[in-house]
Order: C-alpha cells, then structure tokens, then sequence
C-alpha cells in the first residue's frame, strides 16, 4: 500500500510541556485512521504540523509525490454573506458540477446551496464545509472534531460517507461509536509518544490492555530477577569464594534492560453532589409555544416532567431542541400556555454559551466553590476539579487564560456541583475525552435526580436515558420506543429517502404511523433474505465464540510472559464487524417486513 505520509523522531513542547517526543509513523493511502489521546495531548498541533501551520522542534516529514492534503478544521473560513455555492466556487479545485456531485451523499438541496452560510444550522454547515474539502481533490483529509454540535442525522450521513470514502483521513474524534463505525486504525497520541494500533477503536482498547498485560509479566519477572541477583550478592558477597560470582551477577544486572511500564492514565470517577429532595413532580408545560420575536420554534408544548427521568431529547437540525431546554430552564419565556415548576425545584442548564458567563478573575477553583451547594465540602469541589481533568496545579488557573475546552469543562463542574434536582444538559461531552465521557455517562446513570439531555454521541444517550422526547415538525411528545429504535429509523429514512429530500420530508418518516399493505410476494422476499441472514449470523457467532476462546488463550500466554501473535485480536474485530453489519440488515429487513403486514 503506496506510503503518503511519514512523521520520523517528532519532538514537539509548548512552553515546558513536551507533547510529543521521538515520535515516529506513517499513514498509508486509503488508511481510515482515528486520532485519540486525553485533551492537550496535541493531537490538533500535530494536524497544524501536518498541514505546514506549525513547526517541529526536531524530527522531519516525509510527503510522498502523490500527496494531497485537505483540512478540515473547527474553524469556519467563509465571508461575510457567503453563500454555499459561492464558498464552494472559491475554496474548490474542481468544477462547481462535480464538487456537488462528489458530495450528494451528504444531502444539500439547490435551494439550501443558495442560502448565505451564515444561515444555515451547525448541521448544514459542516456538510458544506466537507464539500468544499472534496473539492480541493485530496487523497488525505485531516477532520478535527467534525462531530462536535451536529445532530444525529447530519452525524448519521457523515459517518456513511466516511465509510464509503475511498481516500485516507485522520479522524479526530471522542465519539467511541462513531470511530467504531468509520475507522480502521488508531493512532494514539498520550504522554509524550504517538502509537499507530491495527483496528478501530475497539481493537484499540483490547490491544492497550494486552500489551499492559504483556508489559506487567515482564516487569514482574525482571523485578524477580533483580531481587534474586540482590539476595545473592547480599547473602554472599563478602565471602572471597563466592565474591567472583557476586560481582558476576552485579554486572548481569546493569545489564539487564529496564522495563519501562507507564501508568494507564487515571481513570476519573465523578462523584455528583445528591440532589436536594423535591417532590414527584418537576416540571410542567401545558399548551406552551417558544419562539423569538418573529420567529416561533415550538408551539402547543404539553409535557410532564417526573422526578428521576432521564430523558434524551432528539431531533433533526433546527427542531427545537436547544429552545426546547431553554423554555424548560426559565431563560426564555413561553409566549403561550403555561410552564409550572414543581415545589422547591430549580433547575441547572448547561449549554455551549454557559461558559461565557464565568468570571475572568476567578481561578477554577475559585469558581467551582462559588457554585457549589451549601453542604457541598470543599474536598469533593476538588475531586470535581480533578475527575474533569484539571490537575492540583491547574485548579489555580485563572479563566481568563483557560482554553475553550478548559471552559466548557469549568462551566459543566460549576452545573454538577449545585446539588440542582433536575440538570438540563446541552452538548455536554463535548470537549471530553474518552475517560471523562465515561465517568460523566456512569456518574448520570447514578443520578437520583432529573436529567434532561441533548447530545450527538450515541453511546452516552443510550446508556443513561430512560425516556426519549421527540421534537419535530408535529411538536413536541414522549417517542414510543427505545433510542435504539429512533437511531434505526432515522437511518432507514436517510437510506430511503431521495439525495434532494429535504430535513421536514425525512422528520415525517421519524413518526410512528400505519403504512399501507403491500403484496404478500414482498414479504415473502424479505422472509427469504432473513433467513439467510439468520444463518450467516449463527456461522459468525459460532466462528467469534472460538475466536474468544483462542484469544483467552493467548491471554494467558501474555499472563506468563510469553508474546502471542496478536492474530487472534484482529481476526476477532473483523468478524465482529461483520456480525455487527448483518445484525443491522437483519433489522433493516425485519423491520420493513412488520410494515408490509396487511
């Protein structure tokens, strides 16, 4: 597979902080690889030095001939009044024809290509700025967070047409299932190293555990060494036979080769102040409509709230949803009907615009006590500081010099802390790395009171919500099914639907409704392809059972210090992959059998 780039002996430091240091891979053509590391690691000065922004204190960048580089960054870098096919007519190498035509997976109507950016939903604009990327032709795209603040169904889009992508790109993302699903190597960047893992992000968490395994029975059977070497030059040294011996075994041991064994990074465990008592119910809306001057978004709004609900709040771009949690926190005010808070209920909102309102002057810890609760002590505001990655030293930090990341995660802290029945919560794991998203997603699930949440990141609203509330076109109600369910259907509208479809006509598709019957020759073909399935399925799942046996084996070969060929691993994540396929057509087809029952 043709090389395009190659980092060799990488150093890279800020200030007394060394990212990265002798840092050495290559990425292959068609290579789809994910970017991880903890927040400050570096991983996007490592895309700025890619693409020429930044420089290397020490090493050097091999770029193939055929190179041709595409980044698409967090920033938005059209003008003021731009319209999307204006922007595209600019930043692209290709013709206007063929740029939309390279991007039509990602549904951009003429119509919304003909609206200023500016404009547009987060969701619209992301997917006019990837166009624009295709349109410069790489065959290697960089994408920094492109997940951040999307819905689920410009998520959804993306993540097809990055598996279809026929091109190399580097992924950073803290989306576990969305790397899950368009990734097929992990490069690592985390204290000080970068490390290029075989497989997706799975494989990835199954290889760090195998090679610390590895890691731990080498060090301990070295540690053995050392102290029987020691006992022996102790028990012996002094006496003039066995002195020659002694010192034998003494430059043995100096040349015995260190183990270096690094610490798995702590793994934090946020700990959420129990919320005060309240009664059952939280909160009400009856009849209500939100808007703008001008500009109504939600109307007829009828909800009751209950203590302990965890709601997920979903929807296409442009719903509501953000207005929708607003109208619940009291920050906008219904313009009809009415909303009734429960008693001695108040409500905590955290949103992307919270973090705007801290106070420069204050240090993060500072601002952490100022919102905690009453009884809240001042050693678990700490232990908050420290599970949302702020070290002993960085508590102290002033906002004013916080990065944005650094702010969103002070702000959510300042939320968690209020000892608040009911959290209203925005886009919170934006921002976290992969530790941090799951000690908020476990913290949540533990939460005796409300949550209320928005977010694009699928495993987290499936673990905690126990209730799904839908925002559309038809209003605002409770979605009679699982999350699962809704992810399932919003893909098979996605799949169904036109190129030109637009977001109202596929909000339509989301909604439970009687289909008309059709032919039972249809349904017999469905029966027909679900029972081969059923038997593709059961052959996968017996070959992966065998699979994990060996690979048990192979454990135990690390346990005991031997080094197993690692084979096992990756036959085991490509199996799994497939199964995980089949299981979703197996749905997909399931599911449109039951609608052509008559």
């Amino acid at each position: 597979m043709p090389n395009l780039l190659q980092l060799n002996g990488g150093d890279k430091a800020f200030g007394g902080q060394k990212l990265f240091e002798e840092a050495t891979f290559a990425i292959n053509d068609n290579e789809h690889v994910g970017v991880i590391g903890p927040n400050g690691a570096g991983k996007t000065t490592l895309f700025k030095i890619l693409i020429g922004e930044q420089e290397l204190d020490a090493g050097v960048i091999v770029r193939s001939q055929s190179l041709r580089l595409g980044y698409l960054s967090q920033h938005d870098n059209w003008l003021e009044g731009e319209t999307g096919e204006a922007y595209l007519e600019r930043v692209s190498h290709l013709p206007l024809w063929q740029v939309k035509s390279l991007g039509r997976d990602l549904r951009v109507s003429e119509e919304v290509f003909a609206k200023p950016i500016q404009s547009l939903s987060g969701g619209y604009r992301m997917r006019i700025k990837l166009i624009g990327l295709l349109g410069m032709d790489p065959n290697l795209m960089l994408l920094d967070e492109p997940t951040n603040y999307l819905d689920l169904e410009t998520t959804l889009l993306l993540e097809r047409f990055l598996q279809n992508y026929d091109g190399a790109f580097l992924l950073i993302s803290h989306d576990r299932e969305f790397l899950r699903r368009t990734t097929d190597h992990t490069l690592e960047v985390e204290s000080g190293d970068i490390t290029k893992f075989n497989g997706n992000i799975d494989d990835y968490f199954e290889q760090k555990e195998m090679l610390r395994a590895q890691l731990q029975a080498q060090a301990q059977s070295q540690a053995e060494k050392r102290k029987a070497v020691l006992d022996f030059v102790n028990r012996f040294g002094a006496k003039a036979t066995k002195a020659k011996q002694a010192q034998s075994k003494l430059k043995s041991l100096e040349k015995m080769e260190a183990i270096e064994f690094k610490e798995i990074p702590v793994r934090a465990v946020i700990q959420i102040p129990k919320p005060t008592h309240v009664g059952k119910t939280i909160l009400k809306l009856n009849g209500a409509d939100f808007g703008y001057p001008g500009k109504p978004v939600l109307k007829k709004v009828s909800i009751e709230i209950q203590r302990g609900d965890h709601i997920a709040v979903v929807g296409l771009n442009g719903a509501g949803k953000s207005t929708l949690l607003k109208g619940l926190a009291g920050q906008l005010a219904p313009t009809k009907g009415q909303r009734e808070l429960g008693y001695q209920v108040e409500l905590a909102l955290f949103n992307q615009h919270v973090a705007e309102g801290l106070n420069d002057k204050h240090s993060v810890l500072d601002s952490l006590e100022a919102a905690a609760g009453s009884d809240v002590t001042a050693q678990e505001v700490r232990n908050m500081a420290g599970s949302l990655l702020f070290s002993s030293d960085h508590i102290h930090k002033k906002v004013q010099v916080l990065s944005g990341g650094e702010k969103s995660r002070t702000a959510l802290g300042r939320i968690l802390l209020q000892k608040s029945p009911c959290l209203l919560l925005d886009e919170p794991t934006n921002h976290l790395d992969f530790q941090t998203i799951e000690a908020l997603t476990q913290a949540l699930k533990r939460f005796e009171g409300t949550v209320i949440v928005v977010s694009h990141d699928r495993g987290f609203i499936r673990r905690i919500a126990n209730k799904i509330l839908l925002v559309s076109d038809s209003g605002v109600e409770l979605y009679p099914g699982t999350y699962d369910e809704y992810v399932w259907k919003l893909q098979r509208s996605l799949m169904s639907s036109d190129s030109d479809q637009s977001a109202p006509a596929i909000a339509k598709t989301l909604q439970p409704a009687e289909k008309p019957a059709t032919s039972g020759a249809l349904r017999h073909e469905r029966d027909k392809k679900i029972r081969a399935l059923d038997k593709k399925i059961a052959n996968l799942e017996q070959t992966i059972l065998k699979l994990e046996e060996q690979n048990n084996l192979a454990n135990e070969m690390v346990a005991s210090g031997k080094d197993p060929a690692g084979e096992y691993l990756k036959q085991l994540g490509d199996n799994s992959l497939q199964l995980q396929k089949l299981e979703e057509e197996w749905v997909e087809l399931s599911a449109q059998r039951e609608e052509l029952r008559t």
